[in-house]
């Protein structure tokens, strides 16, 4: 379509009238209008009705959430004719050429493009002039954070202490990568990604101005697809519009940008949680199939497990999701029949499967393995809810030492109580006394087990003898003789070693207590017991034969080719 255009005072002959993507078309012209970043706006509204204007911005955030549009907005701002002013006219020259991208005293510049020492030299001298029209000379420099080290250091005395017309307006994706010198001279704004409700909202109002009919399951597809980026989401409406027509449906969604719909994702979840293998196959061969990308069902089952563990948590941890009620509704019906432990052992099965699925020959099939680990994952239950478990047994009453078995009603009878049998502290008595004789039986063979791996412990813990069994703790009595080897009682080894030959005895842990056995006993040891003597009076030939003949010191001697000159201990 061609024809004169009005822009201010100024017509320009347009050829061609293109067509003008939604994501210009409701590009926000006023403070008001920025979805989502109240408080980057209102810091903005005031400082310019106080006139406390800083000289250099810095907007940080994620694409698609509004730094350009921010900056844009200001320079129309601090520009106005009716201003410097909250609420810019948008009908004066200043304005209009903002809008249109050609003022003469707002310059935008690319950092990616012009990121050398020489261009930002030209900025410099070219900032001591005077602006043509508005009261301020505005650089809005965008992705600021890919110039170079030596033009940020070109730029940095200008910053400091800029010409009074001069305001510099930065925005960048990756902060961390702007020198500390930079950000110091520069107040920052970090833009926060967009809530999913915004952007359904934000889409609502837009498909309702263009008599666009788009059901709410496929605007919160496209909200969630579009990661917080509002300028994406746009974008894929636009191109939904341009594939359906007027007329959209969350099926028209999917099948464009290859999404999971939320009731899929719920069917996968919970046959994940539910261990149905099954199912989890039949779900990934339908996905795969309709040419979903798996990588992206990982992330969505990633972002819907994290909203379940949210959600598990109660009413006020799942209020922060900012869901919709139907989707928050779903998530509380499934997160009813889990707990947070599953869940979170199914996220750390399905991260290990994303880092691995970038590198893999056959997605499909190390996605199909990954979930059934972590189905299985969520059926596993870990020993602190077992322990969980028999504690409130135990809190009911319940002794979980022995079973027997139930008495049952006879035919007609009414209906008894069942009573779990208990053990008498009798039975218990017995149970020790039979443990004891079995112990004091094999006791040379059970500290065998220990002799094999800790060859001295054989001079100390033969001359023990087991003295007391309760339901959990074995007393065990040493010879006074070797009080200064009791510390080699309670070292880590030789407990567990010691422990897992009393258990396989006892059939049962228990742990273990030390004390001296008095004269009385100390006769009733062994025959071939002799009393300790000072390690230098030891039977030195049989330790170090011991010590020759263990793999260990063979091997050793063997690798460094030597020999075994002393043995200490």
């Amino acid at each position: 379509m061609r024809g004169w255009v009005g822009l201010g005072s100024f017509m320009i002959w347009n050829a061609v009238m293109a067509y003008e993507v939604l994501a210009r078309k409701w590009r926000p012209q006023q403070f008001s209008d920025v979805v989502g970043q109240d408080h980057v706006t209102q810091t903005l509204v005031n400082a310019i009705e106080q006139e406390r204007v800083a000289h250099a911005y810095m907007f940080v955030g994620s694409r698609g959430t509004g730094k350009t549009t921010t900056a844009r907005i200001l320079a129309k701002a601090l520009n106005c004719e009716q201003g410097p002013t909250a609420t810019p006219c948008d009908t004066c020259d200043a304005c209009l050429e903002v809008m249109a991208g050609n003022s003469l005293d707002v310059i935008e510049i690319d950092g990616a493009s012009n990121n050398n020492v020489e261009q930002i030299r030209d900025l410099r001298d070219n900032a001591r002039y005077m602006p043509a029209r508005g009261q301020y000379k505005i650089y809005i420099i965008d992705e600021v954070h890919m110039l170079s080290t030596a033009a940020f250091n070109a730029l940095l005395k200008t910053l400091e202490e800029p010409p009074s017309h001069v305001k510099f307006i930065f925005a960048t994706t990756d902060v961390h990568k702007v020198l500390p010198t930079i950000l110091s001279r520069c107040q920052r704004f970090d833009l926060r990604r967009i809530s999913v409700q915004d952007i359904v909202e934000r889409l609502r109002s837009g498909c309702a101005e263009e008599g666009i009919e788009i059901t709410e399951d496929a605007l919160l597809a496209i909200a969630r697809g579009a990661e917080g980026g509002l300028r994406d989401a746009e974008s894929a409406l636009d191109q939904i519009i341009a594939f359906r027509g007027k007329k959209i449906t969350e099926e028209d969604v999917l099948s464009v940008f290859g999404l999971v719909s939320r009731q899929a994702l719920e069917q996968l979840s919970g046959a994940i949680l539910g261990g149905d293998v099954p199912a989890i196959m039949g779900l990934i061969g339908k996905l795969d199939d309709a040419g979903k990308d798996l990588q992206r069902i990982v992330i969505e089952l990633l972002e819907h497990f994290r909203n379940l563990l949210v959600v598990s948590y109660g009413n006020e941890a799942a209020e922060a999701l900012e869901l919709p009620e139907a989707q928050r509704e779903g998530l509380f019906a499934q997160a009813g029949d889990t707990d947070p432990g599953r869940i979170l052992r199914v996220i750390d099965g399905l991260i290990e499967t994303d880092g691995r699925m970038r590198f893999a020959l056959s997605k499909r099939t190390l996605l199909e393995t990954g979930l059934i680990r972590c189905a299985r994952a969520a059926e596993t239950v870990t020993l602190n809810e077992l322990m969980a478990e028999v504690a409130a047994l135990k809190k009911k009453g319940y002794s979980l030492a022995a079973s027997a078995p139930l008495v049952v009603a006879e035919a007609g009878a009414e209906e008894q109580e069942e009573v779990m049998p208990t053990r008498t502290p009798a039975g218990v008595e017995q149970d020790a006394e039979v443990g004891l004789s079995k112990l004091c039986a094999d006791w040379n063979a059970l500290t065998d087990e220990v002799v094999k791996v800790d060859s001295l412990a054989r001079r100390y813990l033969h001359d023990t003898v087991p003295l007391r069994l309760d339901e959990r703790v074995l007393t065990v009595g040493y010879d006074p003789e070797f009080a200064a080897e009791k510390e080699r009682f309670e070292e880590h080894r030789l407990k567990v070693a010691l422990g897992r030959a009393v258990e396989r005895v006892l059939r049962r842990m228990v742990s273990f207590e030390f004390e001296p056995l008095d004269e009385g006993a100390r006769q009733a040891l062994p025959s071939d017991h002799q009393v300790a003597e000072e390690p230098s009076e030891v039977s030195k030939a049989a330790l170090n034969q011991v010590e020759y003949e263990h793999p260990v010191v063979k091997e050793v001697v063997e690798i460094f080719n030597g020999s075994i000159t002393d043995i200490r201990t």
